[in-house]
């Protein structure tokens, strides 16, 4: 058999897409509750297979699409195997962006696995994100034990909760100055990206969204779940502060019945995300209020009089993470807590310019991240620096977990210490 790895041609897009799991009607994601669905199933059904003519518009808007970077693995000349890296940002420690490769729409047909073909293709991206200067690599993971092995780790997270409506009395609060209004799609479409790129700029994890990301809000029904809807929140002098939308879905169930199910919701003030909570968890004629994809640190349970209310009922990890380029990476966010750290990494076999050991200095915004000959207060595993890189994990955990180990006294602390943000990473959508 001939293997080889490289960008597919425009006459081998159909192929390309075909080998993906979402292009062929197979399952894309674990069977696993998902903290991203607000459904009670456990994920939503299984597409069918895309049509000849959808390819053909997928094929030409990819032709078009400078930040996508489609690769294949061919065995005897035959398509075997599919993935991508998109190139966008994300919001880093500090409120600066750091270029990223998004690696999505990953694949391998039944007859080719457990040859080698995900993990050439793989390397093919990482270098190929290299040459273009993008330090960190990015994915959501559809199941849990395969890109461990590739050096990506946990980085945000999400949880699912459920909140009975009679439960949810918020603790007194000043009035609200502002205003909350419903809207329809048309103008939840335009608000969107202006409310959004205020939240970017202060939320660690956040993804610069792709253009026309908000292109699909529609007031029509998708099927059973309802349309949905579009609740805005402006402050005292009239300016966007505040974004929600909503649906009611229809339930055949009496366990079901009564559901309101919040898709999104941002706000760049305290006032505004009470002012849409305080309306969505008391709405008329629901019972449950649930809500996907959320933060763990979700502040709305320090509102409430009875914070045991808020039910997580799934969690899960959410964007995994890879540096691609150690010190590049490194001196490109921001540390709250001065410090110097000598750290050595070994075993990376796909980047092997991060193996060595690293000084990493932070002074405000003097950050220097170079190679050493000094004694290196702890080793980490490349995994572990994905997690640490957006300050969400715990240095703790990860030294007991193996993939820190410390040599001086004190180390785990302070790279904790360099590292950790509050409040937690976070993205509010994938790729």
């Amino acid at each position: 058999m001939v293997t080889q790895i490289r960008p597919p041609r425009r006459e081998e897009m159909d192929a390309y897409y075909r080998v993906l799991p979402y292009a062929n009607g197979l399952p894309q994601w674990e069977p696993a509750d998902a903290a991203w669905h607000g459904g009670p199933e456990p994920w939503p059904p299984q597409r069918s297979p895309a049509t000849a003519e959808q390819i053909g518009e997928w094929a030409a808007a990819a032709a078009g699409d400078e930040s996508f970077h489609p690769i294949a693995a061919f065995a005897d000349g035959v398509c075997v195997g599919a993935s991508a890296a998109l190139s966008f940002a994300v919001t880093v420690p500090g409120g600066g962006t750091v270029r990223i490769a998004g690696v999505t729409s990953t694949g391998v047909t039944a007859t080719h696995r457990r040859q080698g073909q995900l993990r050439g293709m793989m390397q093919a991206m990482f270098d190929a994100a290299l040459e273009r200067g993008e330090p960190v690599a990015m994915l959501s993971a559809s199941e849990g034990g395969i890109y461990g092995r590739y050096g990506f780790s946990p980085a945000t997270h999400r949880v699912r909760w459920e909140l009975d409506r009679h439960e949810a009395a918020l603790l007194p609060a000043a009035p609200d100055p502002g205003s909350l209004e419903l809207v329809d799609a048309a103008r939840a479409r335009q608000f969107w990206p202006e409310l959004h790129a205020k939240v970017r700029a202060h939320r660690v994890g956040e993804l610069t969204p792709s253009p026309g990301h908000w292109d699909g809000l529609s007031d029509e029904a998708d099927g059973t779940d309802g349309p949905l809807r579009y609740l805005v929140h402006r402050d005292e002098h009239g300016e966007l502060d505040g974004l929600a939308h909503f649906r009611l879905p229809w339930s055949p169930t009496a366990a079901g019945a009564g559901t309101l199910v919040v898709e999104a919701l941002e706000a760049t003030r305290p006032a505004a995300y009470r002012a849409l909570w305080a309306l969505l968890v008391d709405f008329d004629l629901t019972r449950t209020v649930v809500a996907p994809g959320r933060p763990r640190d979700e502040p709305l349970r320090w509102m409430l009089a009875n914070p045991r209310a808020m039910r997580v009922t799934r969690q899960s990890e959410n964007l995994w993470a890879r540096l691609l380029d150690v010190p590049l990476a490194l001196t490109q966010r921001s540390y709250d807590t001065a410090g110097t750290l000598a750290f050595t990494v070994d075993g990376d076999r796909m980047c092997p310019a991060n193996n060595g050991t690293w000084l990493l200095r932070a002074d405000g915004a003097e950050v220097t991240c170079v190679r050493t000959e000094r004694a290196a207060d702890l080793t980490v595993t490349v995994q572990a620096l994905g997690s640490l890189y957006f300050g969400g994990a715990s240095a703790h955990d990860l030294a007991y977990a193996g993939h820190l180990v410390p040599h001086t006294e004190g180390a785990v602390g302070r790279l904790a210490r360099m590292f950790r943000t509050d409040p937690e990473p976070h993205n509010s959508f994938g790729f």
